[in-house]
């Protein structure tokens, strides 16, 4: 069977780790800005100040994803970067939007925009941030500012980019920004809020973008049966969520949204400390959404497994699992049915500039090839697969890794910000051109 015909090829980056110009042209301070500079969270004391300098190349960065044959570029607006000072729209943050759109479409490649990819208004945390309830008012009038500029050409929206993680490592772990360390009372407050949020820029979005695609996207660590008889319990396993793991529980962020209704077994572990809802917030969050985005980079096994010695994995520690893709689509598909974009998947390696002056990521081509192997057969057993969108275009700020950690398809030098396109560029150029056929 193999992917459909149109299946949709592409590649994903986020504002705050490429875009750089931090301060330029009405831009306010988001929280990890103030992260990065207040010192001592990021590796090598680095920020992202200028990052890849996308801002001003945009145009080269475009033309390269063109010659590169991708179809399609899923990229993140910065909040921080259109709604300004006191909160009000800031006309040349959305220019530079507008214009990233239009060149994307006058070479062909589809734009698929990201709302919150993580950068929160500084001023939005000092009054509260995600435990304001009043953010979901606030991120009503960011997505007012975005579908107004962006919807008479842009069709495709993902409201949030991995609840979990920007909640577990920003709000409870403290190792994103802004740092902090709530307890499970706040954290249920502020996950209830982003809930409230992403319901109302969904309802934002159908009112002003005619014909808008909208979805969210959830970071996972699929559950892989480590025997044909652990399927059932994989499952389960995969949507459990109690007072303990709410946070980095897919049922939590997806259940709402999806089904209309908070995980049972998490209402009643938390009853004490769960937060009032109404049956009117429920139908806002429940709102008829057309996909679901998934970033998958490696899985965890259910029944009886170990992990072999000397496990092949990637520069941050990260075990290679192929089958999480696969799985992960397919437990998905079974709970929610709807389809599916793999909106993040990659491979971080240890890449430098060889003496040749070309960039030879073996490693990578590898890993891309067995995970999108194992994507093809959940489409060959009945998944709606509808797109994959390789992490990343080009290597970018890892968060707290800083600039160690290399994900790209396309090289950065620091430096002097040169693009080298990587061996896995061209390969994977390959595989967009046959429809995934030379697999």
């Amino acid at each position: 069977m193999g992917f459909k015909d149109n299946f949709v090829w592409g590649a994903a980056t986020a504002a705050f780790q490429i875009e750089g110009a931090w301060n330029e042209d009405g831009k306010v301070p988001g929280i990890w800005d103030v992260f990065c500079h207040e010192g001592g969270h990021i590796a090598d004391g680095l920020d992202g100040d200028t990052a890849c300098d996308h801002y001003h190349r945009y145009k080269e960065d475009v033309r390269l994803m063109a010659d590169l044959g991708l179809k399609a570029y899923r990229f993140s607006v910065a909040w921080p970067r259109v709604l300004g000072k006191d909160g009000k729209s800031n006309q040349k943050g959305l220019d530079f939007y507008s214009r990233l759109v239009d060149e994307l479409l006058g070479h062909g490649i589809t734009p698929f925009v990201t709302l919150y990819h993580w950068d929160l208004p500084y001023s939005a945390y000092l009054r509260g941030g995600w435990l304001n309830p009043d953010s979901a008012a606030w991120f009503q009038d960011y997505t007012q500012a975005v579908a107004r500029c962006l919807g008479d050409r842009v069709k495709d929206f993902i409201t949030f980019n991995e609840p979990s993680v920007f909640t577990g490592c920003g709000l409870m772990e403290g190792t994103h920004a802004p740092g902090v360390k709530l307890g499970k009372r706040d954290l249920l407050h502020a996950g209830h809020n982003i809930h409230r949020a992403h319901g109302r820029a969904v309802r934002v979005l159908r009112e002003l973008v005619p014909g808008a695609r909208i979805g969210v996207t959830v970071a996972d660590m699929p559950a892989i049966p480590a025997t044909a008889g652990d399927e059932e319990k994989a499952y389960q396993s995969e949507f459990d969520s109690g007072r303990d793991n709410f946070i980095w529980a897919a049922a939590f962020w997806c259940d709402p949204i999806f089904l209309g209704t908070y995980p049972q077994k998490l209402l009643q572990e938390c009853e004490d400390i769960f937060p009032t809802f109404t049956t009117e917030d429920m139908q806002l969050i429940g709102q008829k959404l057309d996909f679901l985005g998934l970033n998958i980079y490696q899985g965890r096994y259910v029944g009886d497994w170990k992990r072999p010695d000397g496990m092949a994995h990637n520069e941050l520690g990260w075990d290679v699992k192929p089958d999480a893709l696969k799985w992960a689509v397919k437990h998905f598909s079974r709970r929610y049915g709807l389809p599916i974009f793999i909106t993040e998947n990659g491979l971080s390696c240890h890449d430098w500039v060889s003496l040749d002056g070309k960039v030879h990521d073996p490693n990578r081509e590898d890993f891309l090839h067995r995970y999108l192997l194992a994507l093809r057969e959940a489409a060959d057993e009945g998944c709606d697969i509808a797109g994959y969108f390789q992490w990343s275009f080009m290597d970018n700020f890892e968060w707290a890794s800083g600039y160690n950690p290399r994900f790209g398809m396309v090289f950065c030098d620091y430096q002097t910000q040169r693009r080298i396109p990587k061996d896995s560029a061209y390969w994977y150029r390959k595989v967009i051109e046959s429809n995934g056929s030379c697999l």
